[in-house]
C-alpha cells in the first residue's frame, strides 16, 4: 500500500484540496483565455489515456498533470462567457463549493432515517424556491437530476391518475392514451412516453402558430377526434420556453381545455421558470396556477451546478401511488412521521443535491438572482435590436427572454436552399474560430442561429463581442 491509511490522509486531503481549488479558481478567473469548443478529433482524447488501469498507486501530482494536459484540451466550456448556445448551464462559486460539501457527506437520501438533513433542507429549500417563484401554495416540490426525468415522473402521475389499474396490470389491457404537445415541445416528452409504454403513436403533435405557440384550437379538434375514436386523453404538455425559440404556449387557454376535459396539466417552463420571479415577466405565466405539475431547472439560469431539476406537482399523492414500493429491509419506525423520497420516483439513491440551491440562493440573495437574470434579458434584447436594425440578418422568432434566433439575409439572396447553406456555413466557421459557440435550429425549413445569455459570467461587452465576429464573418463567405 502507498501507506497505511485506508484513504487519503488528512494532510494530504487538504494539500491537494487546496491545488485543486486553486486550479478551479485558477480556471474560472481565466475561463476567457481558452477557446470555448476544444480544437480535437473525435478519438483524439481516448488516444492519449492509458487503456489499462494501473497497478500501482500514482501521484496526485501526475493526475493533475494530466488533468491539464490531456483533459482540458478536451473541454467544452460551458463556464466561458462566449459559450451562448444551447441553455448555458453555469455554475456559481458558491454551488460548485456546495456540490463539494455534498460529496464530502456523501449522502443517500433514500429515506428520512439515511439522512434527515438532507430531506428536510430539500423540503425547506423547495418551499423557498416555490415563494421565489411566485407558485401556489399546494404545489409541493421534488428535486429530479434533470427536466427529462422530472417530466418523465409527471407524465407518469399522469397516466396513475386515470385510475385504469396500470400499476399493477400494466400497460396491455387499457385502451389507447394520448398525450398532447406543441410541434415545438422538447424531445424529452417523446422519450418519457417511449419510456412509459405510450409509443411515439400515443403523442399527438399540436401545430402552432407564427410565433410558434399552440393553437388551441388545434388542441380541442384533436381532443374530441381522439375521444370519438376511444382513445383516452391523458396529458397535456405546455412550453413556457420551447427549446428551440423559447416560445410560450398559452397555458390559461389550455388550463380551461384541461380543466373542462379533465386532463392532466404538464407545464414544461425548464428553461425559462425562474424568470417568474421578475414581476415583469408574470405577463409568460399566466394560467400557471391551474397546471397539475410544472418544471424548472436551477440548473439551466440560476447558477446551481448541473444536475438540478424541480418538479411542482399538485396531487402529490397520486405520484406517490405510482411508484411507492417499500421493500421490509426499508421500512423504519418513522415512516408514519416523515417523507420519504424514494417514495416519488423510479430512483432509490438520492444525492444530497439541495445543498447546491441552498448555497446558491443564501450567497446571492433573491434580490441578487433577480438582478442578474433581468441584466441578461436585458442584453439578449440589445442583441435582438443590433439584429432588427441590421440590413444583413434577420430575426426569425419572437425574444420573449433571452434567446434569439436570427439568420444572415443578403438582400440579394432569395433562394432558401441557398440561404439555409450560407447559415450553415456562416456557424460552423463562427464555431470554429473557438472564440464563440452557438447552436442552431430549424424553423419553418429555415436553419436558424440561436443565440443564448444565460450565463453568470456574461456581461454585454461579451454580446457587443459575438455581433461583432458574426457580422464579420458573415461579410467573408462566398455566395
Amino acid at each position: 500500500m502507498k501507506n497505511k491509511n485506508l484513504d487519503m490522509s488528512k494532510d494530504e486531503f487538504i494539500s491537494v484540496g487546496k491545488k485543486l481549488i486553486n486550479w478551479s479558481a485558477h480556471y474560472l478567473e481565466n475561463i476567457e483565455s481558452f477557446p470555448v469548443l476544444p480544437n480535437v478529433k473525435p478519438g483524439e482524447i481516448k488516444n492519449k489515456l492509458p487503456q489499462s488501469p494501473p497497478e500501482s498507486a500514482e501521484d496526485f501530482e501526475s493526475i493533475i498533470s494530466d488533468l491539464d494536459k490531456i483533459i482540458l484540451p478536451g473541454i467544452t466550456h460551458w463556464q466561458h462567457p462566449n459559450f451562448m448556445a444551447y441553455f448555458a448551464s453555469t455554475a456559481s462559486g458558491p454551488g460548485i463549493l456546495a456540490d463539494l460539501i455534498s460529496s464530502t457527506f456523501n449522502s443517500n437520501g433514500m429515506i428520512w432515517k439515511t439522512s434527515p438533513s438532507l430531506t428536510e433542507l430539500e423540503q425547506t429549500v423547495l418551499i423557498w424556491y416555490r415563494k421565489i417563484l411566485g407558485f401556489p401554495e399546494n404545489f409541493k416540490g421534488l428535486v429530479y437530476d434533470t427536466a427529462s426525468v422530472s417530466s418523465l415522473h409527471a407524465i407518469a402521475a399522469a397516466r396513475e391518475n386515470l385510475n385504469l389499474g396500470i400499476r399493477e396490470k400494466g400497460m396491455s389491457s387499457i385502451p389507447k392514451l394520448r398525450l398532447y404537445c406543441s410541434e415545438h415541445a422538447h424531445s424529452s416528452i417523446d422519450k418519457a412516453c417511449l419510456t412509459l409504454g405510450l409509443g411515439l403513436d400515443g403523442i399527438k403533435k399540436i401545430p402552432v402558430n407564427e410565433n410558434f405557440e399552440m393553437i388551441t384550437e388545434e388542441l380541442e379538434k384533436a381532443i374530441q377526434e381522439d375521444k370519438s375514436n376511444g382513445i383516452i386523453p391523458m396529458c397535456v404538455v405546455a412550453t413556457i420556453g420551447t427549446t428551440s425559440t423559447t416560445s410560450v404556449d398559452p397555458v390559461d387557454k389550455i388550463s380551461e381545455i384541461c380543466q373542462r376535459e379533465n386532463i392532466w396539466l404538464h407545464v414544461d417552463a425548464a428553461y425559462a421558470g425562474v424568470t417568474s420571479m421578475l414581476p415583469e415577466m408574470k405577463k409568460y405565466f399566466s394560467g400557471i396556477e391551474n397546471a397539475d405539475s410544472i418544471v424548472s431547472n436551477p440548473h439551466k439560469w440560476l447558477f446551481v451546478p448541473i444536475d438540478f431539476s424541480v418538479l411542482f406537482i399538485r396531487k402529490h399523492e397520486v405520484l406517490k401511488k405510482a411508484f411507492s414500493l417499500v421493500p421490509e429491509y426499508l421500512k423504519t419506525n418513522e415512516d408514519s412521521e416523515v417523507e420519504n423520497y424514494m417514495d416519488y420516483g423510479i430512483q432509490l439513491g438520492r444525492r444530497f443535491r439541495a445543498l447546491k440551491l441552498w448555497f446558491v440562493i443564501r450567497y446571492f440573495g433573491v434580490e441578487g438572482l433577480r438582478e442578474r437574470i433581468r441584466e441578461h434579458i436585458k442584453i439578449a434584447h440589445q442583441f435582438a435590436e443590433w439584429i432588427d436594425k441590421s440590413e444583413s440578418f434577420e430575426r426569425l422568432a419572437p425574444t420573449p427572454f433571452s434567446t434569439v434566433c436570427f439568420r444572415y439575409k443578403p438582400k440579394h439572396i432569395k433562394d432558401e436552399n441557398i440561404l439555409n447553406q450560407i447559415n450553415e456555413e456562416l456557424i460552423n466557421e463562427i464555431n470554429n474560430t473557438g472564440k464563440l459557440f452557438l447552436s442552431h435550429t430549424k424553423l419553418n425549413g429555415k436553419f436558424t442561429i440561436r443565440l443564448v445569455v444565460s450565463g453568470i459570467r456574461q456581461e454585454e461587452r461579451h454580446v457587443k463581442e459575438a455581433f461583432k465576429l458574426i457580422d464579420g464573418i458573415s461579410k467573408q463567405i462566398n455566395y
